[in-house]
């Protein structure tokens, strides 16, 4: 049996590659409004994501910040109790509302 007779076997003799399908463009066989409609829902699916994505960092953010002031409180408390122990108490408090002025006139 030759190649030429037997379907399966290439002419060529490159039996090992599988046998390619003709290029047929598909591309103007959709009607534009087909297009245009997944085009759209694509885009609406694609900006929800993007909510969503904002959405989440803006928790992560939120998580983060109330971490970092949490931690900021600790350290400002762990100073003025190690001042404590030197100082006076009412020096300390004096102390306090100053620094809590200098920064709300800094921010």
């Amino acid at each position: 049996m030759s190649a030429l007779t037997d379907p399966s076997l290439r002419k060529n003799g490159k039996q090992w590659h599988t046998p390619r399908a003709a290029f047929r463009p598909t591309r103007s066989l959709t009607s534009y409004t087909k297009r245009l409609s997944t085009q759209k829902s694509t885009t609406a699916t694609k900006t929800k994501e993007r909510e969503m994505k904002a959405e989440k960092e803006e928790e992560r953010q939120k998580r983060i910040t109330n971490i970092r002031e949490r931690r900021e409180k600790k350290a400002e408390k762990e100073r003025f109790e190690k001042m404590a122990e030197k100082m006076h108490a009412k020096r300390v408090e004096r102390v306090r509302r100053r620094e809590k002025r200098n920064k709300l006139l800094k921010s």
